[in-house]
């Protein structure tokens, strides 16, 4: 076992990213604002996790190419397609709430969060890795935290 010395007292620091989404399997960008929040938050060394407070939308790091995610989206839908039977949709649904039980399917194939290291100040993500929202239903608010842990 390794201990590690310093004299900087770890720091815990969180914020939410809310989105308006607008359609299923739609993929939202957030690595800009999660990289500026890791800059802003004076760590130097740690990690920073981004978790999504939902169950039908998830969080994923993957490349930003348009026919990628076109890729991505066509893999989703063949895998747990809307129009299939799912013993979820029988369920009644809350006010605001629709049928969704592709939604849940896809969300257990993909992350609830990801946790990026940091190292010297800097998110340490590889070249063409970005970290997204996904949103798996309907067009809704969503929200994301992004927490950061380090000295």
């Amino acid at each position: 076992m390794y201990a590690v010395a310093t004299s900087r007292p770890a720091l815990f620091e969180s914020f939410t990213i809310t989105v308006q989404t607008e359609h299923s399997r739609q993929f939202i960008d957030l690595t800009d604002e999660i990289v500026a929040g890791v800059e802003e938050s004076g760590i130097a060394q740690g990690m920073v996790v981004v978790a999504s407070q939902h169950t039908t939308a998830a969080i994923a790091v993957n490349e930003h190419e348009p026919e990628l995610l076109k890729d991505l989206d066509r893999f989703l839908s063949v895998v747990a397609p809307e129009a299939h039977a799912y013993h979820h949709n029988a369920v009644p649904c809350g006010p605001g709430e629709q049928p969704n039980g592709h939604a849940h399917c896809q969300a257990l194939l993909l992350n609830t969060s990801a946790t990026i290291p940091i190292a010297e100040g800097r998110a340490l993500l590889g070249r063409y890795q970005r970290i997204f929202l996904v949103e798996l239903d309907c067009s809704r608010p969503r929200s994301v935290t992004v927490c950061f842990l380090g000295t």
